[in-house]
């Protein structure tokens, strides 16, 4: 049986659907790359086209592929015997103009607990690559800043239902299989932006069948942990220090994760003298962990994870029978009862990042917490419009920033003038276009025509975000992650910093 998925892989760009505009940064990046001849990371959601993107743009471009998968290959032998080759040899004759892609998979997930010298290795490599290199990746800030500064990057984002549903009902039509448009419409809505997820369901619920109908649908939610429950069980109860250590490597789970899953099911297994140890091994886990985050050196995530496995295995005393009901780790009730607020302070400091160039540590503990005293209550209200405006914020955003409420009229009010500004600053073409906005002052240029601007050079960032809108981000390229938080709940920005 045929798996969907690879028989109705895109095979060139133009099929790719949902990500128009990744796409053809994508294309572009490719055409040109002889001019800048830099490595490219293709980031976003497991399942919305990615590595179909590159292999479509490799037979675009007729470029042979070689890949490797990061997860498999962590160690610097393997990447720079099976990639290095390829990637730095000048002399390969395949493709066009002597040209091969090579395309690595999970390049996140380089940091794991196998990694020996794997994430240096593939820093040095597209720093020397001949060859152009697409990295792929599902979360962007958990590969380093050396990495991630090496390489140009693109994001794919979820794919819409609007751009799923047509994919589903090719894919019938070519199956010559019926459906109703209900049908589809529920299938590409419980898969909330997964077009790969997306095609699996439908294929398990269409083959089969001479007619998909909506009835035959069953809605629910994708089991997100599936295989932790099973690892408990292999951990808790039977494994050796060796298998439980190894079974961790397929478990989808950062050690971060890992560690709170075992630390709340094993007092269901673990009593007296083999619960104490077993609780001293994950305290060495939490401080390995600790200094991952303080250092940003995430080659010690597997030290942790050899202690929170293989040393909770070995705390022991034989093996363990029956059922046992486990549950998700405690804290994560707290987590999501702040959930929303903590999305909003993301997504400011996503957007403050990205305008002012800085890294979104910079944007969360250094720009936000001036941008919320400047802003306080709106009562600058010039200033709140121009900040409202220069990193595109809706009302629930400057609700955060100043601390007013979001169905207040005075921040519908800031929203609707920022929306006129940044109109007028289109229709302009301006890069000084909010310069204006707070204090500017007229002088004369050198041929003597007047300009109004602001008394900072950048376009009024330094303006709006005090002196840290200046940094280029270079304090914290130990720390280009985002940071966990603590669990409690949290609102208003200074809650944030």
């Amino acid at each position: 049986m045929a798996d969907w998925t690879e028989r109705y892989r895109p095979t060139t760009l133009a099929e790719v659907r949902g990500n128009d505009k990744a796409r053809d940064a994508l294309r572009e990046w490719a055409e040109s790359w002889e001019d800048h001849r830099e490595a490219v990371i293709l980031h976003g959601a497991p399942g919305i086209g990615k590595t179909s993107a590159a292999h479509a743009l490799a037979n675009d471009m007729e470029w042979p592929t070689i890949e490797l998968n990061a997860s498999d290959s962590r160690t610097k032998d393997v990447i720079e015997k099976v990639a290095g080759e390829a990637a730095k040899s000048g002399t390969l004759t395949a493709g066009g103009a002597g040209r091969r892609l090579v395309v690595m998979d999970e390049a996140d997930n380089i940091h794991g607990n196998a990694d020996r010298g794997g994430a240096r290795a593939i820093t040095s490599l597209v720093k020397e690559a001949n060859q152009p290199m697409i990295l792929i990746a599902n979360e962007f800030y958990e590969m380093s800043n050396g990495l991630r500064n090496a390489c140009d990057d693109i994001e794919f984002r979820d794919v819409g239902k609007r751009s799923i549903v047509p994919v589903l009902r090719d894919v019938l039509r070519q199956e010559e299989i019926a459906f109703d448009d209900e049908a589809l419409t529920e299938i590409a809505e419980m898969n909330d932006g997964d077009l790969r997820g997306a095609i699996k369901d439908l294929q398990a619920l269409a083959e089969g069948r001479d007619h998909l109908a909506a009835d035959d649908v069953v809605t629910g939610e994708r089991d997100t942990t599936e295989g932790i429950f099973d690892y408990l069980d292999l951990l808790l109860k039977e494994a050796g220090p060796q298998e439980a250590l190894e079974a961790s490597y397929d478990v989808d789970e950062t050690p971060d994760d890992l560690i709170n899953w075992i630390e709340d099911n094993m007092p269901k297994e673990y009593a007296g003298s083999e619960l104490t140890t077993a609780y001293e091994f994950l305290a060495n886990a939490d401080r390995w962990l600790g200094r991952v985050r303080a250092k940003q050196n995430y080659s010690f995530w597997r030290y942790a994870g050899d202690n929170m496995t293989a040393g909770v295995a070995a705390a022991r005393e034989g093996t363990k029978g029956g059922w046992t009901r486990y549950g998700p780790p405690s804290y994560w009730s707290k987590l999501g009862r702040s959930k929303g607020t903590r999305n909003t302070r993301d997504h400011i400091a996503q957007q403050i990042a990205a305008v002012n160039g800085v890294s979104m540590r910079t944007a969360r503990r250094e720009i936000m917490p001036f941008l919320a005293t400047m802003t306080h209550h709106c009562k600058n209200r010039e200033l709140t419009v121009a900040m409202a405006a220069q990193y595109e914020m809706d009302a629930s955003h400057v609700a955060f920033v100043t601390g007013s409420g979001k169905d207040t009229n005075k921040v519908q009010s800031i929203v609707e003038d920022a929306e006129e500004l940044r109109e007028e600053a289109a229709v302009e073409g301006s890069d000084g276009a909010f310069e204006g906005a707070s204090a500017g002052e007229t002088t004369q240029d050198a041929t003597g025509t007047d300009d109004t601007h602001d008394d900072t050079d950048d376009g009024g960032q330094a303006t709006l975000g005090g002196e840290p809108a200046g940094d280029d981000g270079e304090a914290d390229d130990s720390d280009g992650s985002q940071e966990s938080d603590d669990g409690d709940q949290q609102s208003g920005l200074s809650d944030f910093m």
